[in-house]
């Protein structure tokens, strides 16, 4: 390992380290402080998206937001989005794909019919390559996201700060757990997605999102659970494109 990658790696288990025993909000005050610059926070408008929302614009209102709009979302999503902008003045940044959802399907057909590697070029195309492009806009250096490791298997294992190529990446609300979640909606009087009502328990683009039934899992409400990430959350292990 060379020494950029050994300071990087060095400051990524140090922050992992002070988080421990910080509170969510103190977390994001924290890493506020010492970062003026580089800093932003990513959303879906998913099912718990006013979470992280809420904990930024009481800690660190400033913080720009970057939210990926793909172009598949459910109406719900941009009706609840819309909802939470005004509502609370958020600082949101928003990109889209390159490729409109109309001709993306004239030139590639579904992708996300078409198999691992179509589904793989669907996610870099919607998702990764706009954000690429709002991190190298933003100048982003630290990248705050609300992943929990209660949320599935690939995420059991993340710590509070990993390095992704070139982005830090720090996740605020890890190790919450489903009671903690609920207990700070209620505390708060937070809204909630309008899709949640109808069972849906992770909410992404319409055609690989599904409501939870019986003899579903909550892993095979995404992607028919044969993935959970898109592309943007992967371990740095795995990734094989630049971000």
């Amino acid at each position: 390992m060379n020494a950029p990658l050994e300071q990087e790696a060095s400051k990524a288990s140090s922050i992992s380290a002070d988080w421990a025993n910080l509170s969510a909000a103190d977390r994001i005050r924290a890493i506020a402080a010492a970062q003026r610059d580089g800093l932003v926070a990513t959303t879906s408008f998913g099912a718990q998206a006013a979470i992280m929302l809420h904990l930024l614009k009481e800690n660190a209102p400033e913080i720009p937001i970057i939210f990926i709009d793909t172009g598949y979302l459910f109406p719900e999503t941009y009706q609840f989005a819309e909802q939470l902008i005004k509502t609370w003045d958020l600082n949101i940044q928003t990109y889209n794909p390159t490729y409109s959802s109309t001709r993306l399907e004239a030139l590639y057909g579904k992708l996300w019919e078409q198999g691992d590697k179509g589904a793989e070029k669907y996610s870099v195309m919607t998702k990764v390559e706009p954000m690429n492009r709002a991190l190298n806009d933003l100048g982003a250096k630290t990248w705050l996201s609300g992943l929990r490791r209660s949320q599935s298997s690939s995420r059991a294992d993340r710590a509070f700060a990993e390095q992704q190529k070139a982005t830090l990446k720090l996740y605020p609300i890890l190790d919450w757990t489903d009671e903690d979640v609920a207990n700070y909606i209620k505390k708060h009087d937070l809204p909630s997605h309008p899709l949640v009502g109808q069972g849906y328990l992770s909410i992404g683009d319409w055609h690989s999102t599904k409501p939870m039934t019986e003899g579903r899992t909550a892993e095979e409400t995404r992607f028919d659970g044969a993935k959970r990430e898109c592309g943007l959350h992967l371990p740095s292990d795995q990734q094989d494109f630049q971000i």
